[in-house]
C-alpha cells in the first residue's frame, strides 16, 4: 500500500510540475506576442473580462483512458478562459456530446472555476498557444510536442487518442513515433471515424468540432456522438 501511494504522490508532482511548465512556456515568441496582443486588444463581447492569455493546460483526470486532442486554444474561446474548448463556438458542441455519453458532468463549459467535471476522458491540445490564424508553423509544434509526449508518459490508463483534425492526427503520430513503432499510424489517413492501433493505444480521428464545421454540415451532433461512442468502446475493451 505504502508503494503504491508513493507512486502515486510521484505521478500527482509530476503532473503539477508539467502543467506548471506549460503555463509559463514562452519559447514562441511569436506565439507570446499574438496571445499577449489578443489579451489586451480583446473582443468588444468579452471587453470587460480578465484574459487568461498564457498557454492553456490539459483538463480532465489523470487516470483517463481517453484523450481528446485538439488543434490549439482559440483566440477568444481558451486563451480567454483557460480551459481547452470553453468559451467559444466549438465548446457547447463538444461538452454537449462529452456531457451525452457520461463523461461530463454537465453540457457546457464556461469557465476554470464553473465546476464541470470530466470523467474518463481528458482534453488537450497540440499547442498550447493560440496561434494567428489558427495555424502554428512546424517549429513552433515541434517545440510544444515534449508536453503531449510528457502527458502521454503519465496518463497511464490511456487506452485512446480521438484527434479533433488532421493536424492533431499528425501530432499523435508524432508523439508515438517517438515513444514506439508508428508505422500503423503512417499507413492509416485521417479521416472521420478512421483508427488505427498502436501498440496498445488506439488512434481515432474525427473532424474538429469548429463551428465552420457543425454549421456546415460536414460535422454532426450524430456523426460526434458516434466517434465518442466508439472511442468510449475501444477504451473499454
Amino acid at each position: 500500500m505504502a508503494r503504491r501511494s508513493t507512486k502515486s504522490n510521484g505521478r500527482a508532482s509530476a503532473w503539477t510540475t508539467l502543467e506548471r511548465e506549460i503555463v509559463g512556456c514562452r519559447a514562441c515568441p511569436r506565439l507570446v506576442r499574438w496571445r499577449e496582443e489578443i489579451s489586451c486588444v480583446k473582443r468588444r463581447a468579452h471587453a470587460e473580462k480578465d484574459y487568461w492569455g498564457l498557454p492553456v493546460p490539459s483538463f480532465g483526470p489523470q487516470d483517463a483512458r481517453i484523450l481528446l486532442l485538439g488543434l490549439a486554444p482559440g483566440a477568444h474561446g481558451a486563451n480567454r478562459t483557460g480551459r481547452p474548448f470553453t468559451g467559444d463556438g466549438a465548446g457547447p458542441f463538444l461538452y454537449g456530446a462529452l456531457h451525452r455519453a457520461g463523461l461530463a458532468t454537465g453540457p457546457e463549459s464556461v469557465s476554470r472555476d464553473d465546476g464541470l467535471e470530466l470523467r474518463g476522458a481528458r482534453i488537450a491540445n497540440a499547442v498550447r498557444c493560440v496561434p494567428p490564424g489558427n495555424k502554428p508553423s512546424p517549429s513552433e509544434s515541434l517545440r510544444c510536442a515534449p508536453f503531449l509526449d510528457r502527458e502521454l508518459e503519465l496518463l497511464g490508463e490511456l487506452r485512446v487518442i480521438l484527434c479533433l483534425g488532421e493536424i492533431s492526427w499528425r501530432a499523435a503520430h508524432g508523439a508515438l513515433a517517438r515513444r514506439t513503432d508508428g508505422p500503423a499510424l503512417r499507413r492509416t489517413r485521417f479521416g472521420h471515424g478512421a483508427v488505427a492501433k498502436i501498440g496498445a493505444l488506439h488512434v481515432l480521428g474525427s473532424y474538429h468540432p469548429s463551428q465552420l464545421n457543425t454549421r456546415t454540415g460536414r460535422l454532426t451532433a450524430a456523426m460526434f456522438d458516434a466517434v465518442i461512442a466508439r472511442a468510449v468502446a475501444l477504451a473499454r475493451a
